[in-house]
């Protein structure tokens, strides 16, 4: 079994993470686009062109499924990438945990970037998931970014701007962004003192992982013998590398460390 994933960044780790606990034995294509991040704030068109590229470097590798683990591609490359991958490969896109989130009957804020917050997309979800719900959508100017160049000092400073934002009423977040999953932890540190308790944190790592099995028709195996030491590729913009120096400053990336292969 092989499970592509694909990102503008390390957004895509915590997934491929949740894949590998899932399948220890699957082998893994993380492709992403450092040459054309961040992706948020271009068109629709241009937008689609790179995520195209990055697709077809990982299907160059004949995935058995594609993982589109990220939310702004989601909303607005899948159809493209179907119509060119599908149905030799399956494509699985990222939403936004808000149904699950809502369940509990809120309130309920939801974490996302400046692109996402506010859009029709977003407005959508809530709309279909969480009607009724006490809901705050929560801009998080920087903190991608950030995440993403593992800079301590910009993550803190982002986390700490969105926490003021955040009602104290709030008792669950939906980590709107994949890559705010990588600082969960941190996250949640940071809402005890606004909210007075520890908050609900909701992020789609879980549910895609799941996903893809199901469309491949897989049972999850966590007690399967590991892949082996070239059990994981990663290309940067289409280029075999090794994981980003970045990239090691999360235990999800650790957790994959020492099985990439470069050929």
């Amino acid at each position: 079994m092989k499970i592509a994933l694909m990102d503008s960044g390390i957004g895509l780790l915590p997934a491929a993470a949740a894949v590998r606990r899932l399948r220890p034995d699957a082998l893994l294509v993380l492709s992403s686009d450092p040459d054309g991040m961040p992706w948020g704030p271009r068109t629709p068109d241009d937008l689609t062109t790179r995520a195209l590229a990055v697709a077809r470097a990982a299907a160059a590798h004949r995935p058995d499924a594609l993982v589109v683990a990220c939310n702004t591609a989601s909303v607005h490359t899948l159809p493209a990438l179907r119509a060119e991958l599908e149905p030799d490969i399956p494509v699985i896109g990222t939403v936004p945990a808000i149904k699950p989130a809502a369940a509990g009957g809120g309130p309920v804020a939801i974490w996302a970037t400046p692109a996402t917050t506010g859009s029709a997309y977003q407005r959508r979800l809530i709309g279909e998931f969480a009607s009724g719900i006490d809901v705050t959508e929560v801009p998080c100017p920087g903190l991608a970014d950030a995440v993403q160049e593992a800079d301590e000092a910009g993550i803190d400073a982002a986390i700490a701007a969105a926490a003021a934002l955040t009602p104290s009423t709030v008792t669950t977040v939906v980590l709107g962004c994949t890559h705010y999953e990588l600082v969960e932890e941190r996250i949640a540190k940071a809402l005890r003192p606004v909210t007075g308790r520890d908050v609900s944190l909701y992020g789609s790592a879980d549910a895609v992982a799941a996903q893809v099995l199901r469309r491949i028709g897989a049972a999850p195996l966590p007690d399967a013998a590991p892949a082996g030491a070239d059990s994981l590729t990663v290309l940067l913009s289409g280029r075999p590398s090794p994981l980003p120096r970045a990239a090691l400053a999360y235990p999800e990336a650790h957790f994959l460390h020492g099985q990439v292969t470069t050929a």
